[in-house]
């Protein structure tokens, strides 16, 4: 792109930021193959590892059926979520996202308490989403410490290497955003060329008395515990919803991204769309080099990594484990970055404890760096589960999806339950007549699975194998709530959604009250100086 196109695209973008009332605060540093458009939704998704995070879901509920078709339905679903989340983010592409769209799209009399949700949810799922992928990371540097040496982690030493992970990434997520952006490039890079090399190499290395018939792989259900088959299969989906999920990402580092309003929603279809194909095929792989003795898979720590090692034997493993290993932790940092932008965008707005102290930017490296360690403590906090049971801090992967689809699905209702006061007017990317249908696949499946994912693994339960998603979400909403409306200090008597940063913004609809009120606060934008126009491009 020549110089003079990328200073008309800094202009548009700097325009349509300034008609949502924000300043350019953040460098538009990250092109449409790095992090907005591609990367850093699809090194969040990071395949391989995650299906290794994840694989003890599918495995006993369903076993090679679950693994290959609840994928399959699961990818299409996620897709209409996509989708969906793409038409919003193409109109809006801020850093605020879900909460600001659901304050513009809701009735008068609901948008603050609305939006007040959708942050704290949001805020939620994302730090969960941080600390499910670091606790997976953690887990498998054990994995690989157990293949290596035979030694057994305990609870506390993988909650060390646990936090170590976290702390590395806070000073990661710290740098300039221009070195971020070009990491997510070798993100990318190394997730396909992960996937391909496991596609091709495991059937190759399985030994003949390993691999398994086409029809145990498409017709084999395993149901490894109490519950009917139906349900089990459905449980089942936490493997291929919490792989394929934080795909909202992308829309946080919109105000960071080149030509976002097109860049954004295509980052979230391509990298779903793409993480369905390569995820379905991966489990088809394993499924046909896996065995039969799914019992011993279950049972173990490690199941991919178990897999592996029938495979590869334990050096080959090690080798093709240091991989996945380290784009487990490229994953994090991706998602802590994301997170780090959604906080820093909540607290922009005032509606975080301390945010006049979370919404700082560093004048040296342009970024914002007390929201990353406020990220980075709490990761920490919920990193702490794992003294409760295996159960507890296994938690936080049905947290990360049960918050995020809470702050996925109001907005997206609220766009068509007060379609005739929102004026909504579509951006560059829109789906046309299947808008509707798809926004109501997609808000009453994640109601579905949001409430699915609160059981427990099986209907006996104790304290050591109960769900402690319902706890921590519903602790944490209704904290939030009581703080909305606590008296006298309550969010209900000062809270008022999105506050533009723009000194004298004129509001607006979705549609736009006249061209000049655009063109008036562009100007205002440029004469406080956070403009990218004022700069020579």
């Amino acid at each position: 792109m020549s110089s003079h196109q990328d200073h008309s695209v800094a202009l548009a973008d700097e325009k349509l930021l300034a008609t949502l009332g924000y300043k350019q605060e953040f460098q538009r540093a990250f092109t449409p193959l790095e992090a907005c458009v591609f990367g850093i939704a699809f090194s969040i998704i990071g395949l391989l590892p995650s299906i290794a995070s994840v694989l003890f879901y599918s495995l006993p509920n369903g076993g090679p059926a679950s693994m290959v078709w609840g994928w399959a339905v699961a990818s299409l679903f996620i897709l209409c979520v996509g989708l969906s989340m793409a038409e919003l983010a193409s109109a809006a592409p801020t850093s605020g996202g879900l909460y600001f769209w659901t304050h513009s799209l809701s009735a008068p009399r609901y948008r603050n308490l609305l939006a007040w949700i959708v942050g704290y949810a949001n805020t939620i799922g994302s730090i969960s989403a941080v600390a499910s992928i670091d606790w997976g990371c953690a887990v498998q540097v054990m994995a690989a410490a157990n293949i290596g040496t035979g030694y057994e982690p305990t609870s506390a030493t993988t909650f060390a290497v646990y936090a170590g992970i976290i702390i590395t990434h806070a000073f990661i997520c710290c740098l300039g955003t221009k070195l971020l952006a070009r990491l997510q490039s070798l993100y990318v890079v190394l997730n396909v060329l992960l996937c391909l090399a496991v596609i091709v190499a495991l059937p190759v290395a399985t030994p003949t008395e390993l691999k398994n018939s086409a029809g145990f792989v498409f017709g084999s259900f395993t149901n490894a515990y109490d519950w009917p088959d139906g349900f089990a299969f459905f449980l089942s989906f936490l493997a291929p919803l919490w792989t394929i999920c934080s795909f909202d990402s992308s829309v946080h580092i919109s105000e960071e991204a080149s030509n976002a309003a097109t860049a954004v929603p295509w980052a979230i279809v391509l990298a779903i769309a793409i993480s369905g194909v390569l995820g379905w095929a991966i489990n088809v792989s394993l499924a046909f080099c896996m065995g039969r003795d799914l019992e011993a898979l279950i049972s173990s720590s490690q199941p991919m990594a178990q897999i592996f090692n029938q495979s590869f034997g334990s050096q080959g493993t090690l080798a093709v484990w240091a991989f996945v290993v380290l784009v487990q932790y490229m994953m994090g940092s991706s998602m802590m970055l994301a997170a780090s932008r959604q906080s820093f965008a909540f607290s922009r707005d005032g509606a975080l404890p301390f945010s006049k102290y979370l919404y700082v930017m560093n004048s040296y490296t342009k970024t914002p760096v007390n929201t990353v360690w406020f990220t980075a403590i709490c990761s920490l906090l919920l990193g702490l589960l794992v003294f409760a049971g295996s159960q507890a801090i296994n938690a936080v992967f049905a947290l990360s999806i049960t918050g995020l689809y809470v702050a996925y699905s109001i907005p997206i209702a609220a766009r068509w339950i007060w379609a005739n006061e929102n004026g909504w007017a579509d951006g560059p990317f829109s789906l046309g007549w299947f808008s509707l249908p798809c926004a109501i696949l997609s808000v009453l499946g994640m109601a579905f699975f949001g409430l699915i994912f609160l059981f427990p693994a099986a209907q006996t339960t104790n304290v050591g194998n109960m769900n402690y998603t319902v706890v921590v979400l519903g602790g944490i909403l209704i904290l939030s709530l009581a703080w909305y409306y606590l008296p006298a200090y309550g969010g209900v008597h000062w809270f008022t959604g999105p506050v533009p940063n723009i000194e004298g913004f004129k509001s607006h609809t979705w549609e736009g009250e006249s061209s000049s009120v655009v063109v008036d606060n562009v100007e205002k934008a440029k004469s406080q100086n956070y403009g990218v126009s004022e700069k020579e491009v």
